[in-house]
């Protein structure tokens, strides 16, 4: 069972109770028996190959002396393709959310922090979102998940999480991974996403603290 987290004043505080007060609701009600078996495959649900976690950041622009993902916060965690659904389809688009926000998806256990031990030695690839292309960063976003949470990277161990960052001049998304010194995996990593974006644009790879 996924587990949720509280985030006050976020734009998805009220997620959770969507996402699972209607679990009880959703079995079918009790029916007469009618001989007739239930088919297993119907009450399955469809692990993942990993669990995943939502984050959610804003930092107040006013307190320049708060600590860095000090405003973080964890939504929920989710290990089933029908969880990762209920997520998404109540959780606010990246495209609604105010200038300065940030959603962070990124494999249980792993912070979405350079300082967390799985991430330290990593770098990013960042894919610039066009002004005023909404709909498009939403589709980016989307299809970084499945991407990610469908295993679709061959290096899929190398992948930590992915952020997408709304911000008045620029959205962004960026894509975390582990081993920035992996030369051949970062570079696969790369080709790959942008073939799952279908993006045009030239990427960045950033390492940690640096600039490759």
């Amino acid at each position: 069972m996924a587990e949720a987290g509280e985030i006050s004043g976020a734009p998805v505080v009220e997620l959770m109770q969507e996402a699972t007060e209607g679990q009880e609701e959703q079995q079918p009600p009790p029916q007469e028996d009618s001989g007739k078996e239930l088919d297993a495959s119907e009450s399955k649900t469809h692990p993942l190959e990993n669990a995943w976690t939502l984050w959610f950041d804003k930092p107040d622009p006013k307190s320049r002396g708060s600590a860095w993902g000090s405003t973080m916060r964890r939504v929920y965690t989710f290990s089933t393709v029908e969880d990762f659904w209920r997520l998404y389809n109540n959780v606010m688009q990246p495209s609604l959310l105010s200038a300065g926000a940030n959603f962070h998806l990124f494999k249980s256990g792993i912070e979405p922090k350079w300082e967390d031990p799985q991430c330290a030695s990593g770098g990013k690839w960042t894919a610039s979102i066009p002004r005023g292309s909404k709909t498009i960063l939403d589709t980016f976003w989307l299809h970084t998940l499945l991407a990610m949470i469908g295993e679709q990277f061959e290096e899929g161990d190398e992948i930590c999480g992915a952020v997408v960052s709304v911000r008045a001049r620029q959205d962004k998304i960026a894509l975390w991974t582990r081993t920035a010194s992996n030369e051949a995996a970062q570079i696969g990593i790369g080709k790959q996403w942008k073939d799952v974006l279908e993006y045009q644009e030239q990427m960045g790879y950033m390492f940690h603290l640096r600039w490759c």
